[in-house]
């Protein structure tokens, strides 16, 4: 059996098979989540903005979560700045219950 083989015939990891999996373990990495949140109002923000609003993110951590968003669909580069997708909007949309829970959890 060549590696090729062996490669198929091992059971597909399950962050594949689970697409949830796979959001949650992207919305879960540092600084993910706190990005989505600033630009969740819909207008474009600078990188330099977005470090302000992230309580000064570091730009390294910052800039691999915004090449790591861009490259999942949900942020783009505007020609003013950083902004959600249209498919970013409807995951923040679908965030914001868990939001309204999370305050009424906080009091």
């Amino acid at each position: 059996m060549d590696n090729e083989e062996a490669a198929a015939s091992q059971p597909t990891p399950t962050v594949a098979r689970r697409p949830i999996m796979r959001l949650l373990e992207q919305l879960g990495r540092k600084g993910t989540l706190r990005i989505l949140w600033e630009l969740r109002d819909g207008s474009p923000q600078s990188f330099r903005a977005l470090r302000t609003s992230t309580e000064d993110m570091s730009p390294s951590v910052l800039n691999d979560r915004l090449k790591e968003l861009r490259a999942a669909g949900i942020v783009e580069l505007s020609g003013t700045g950083y902004v959600l997708t249209e498919s970013g909007g409807e995951l923040v949309k679908r965030l914001t219950p868990l939001n309204q829970w999370a305050n009424r959890w906080f009091e």
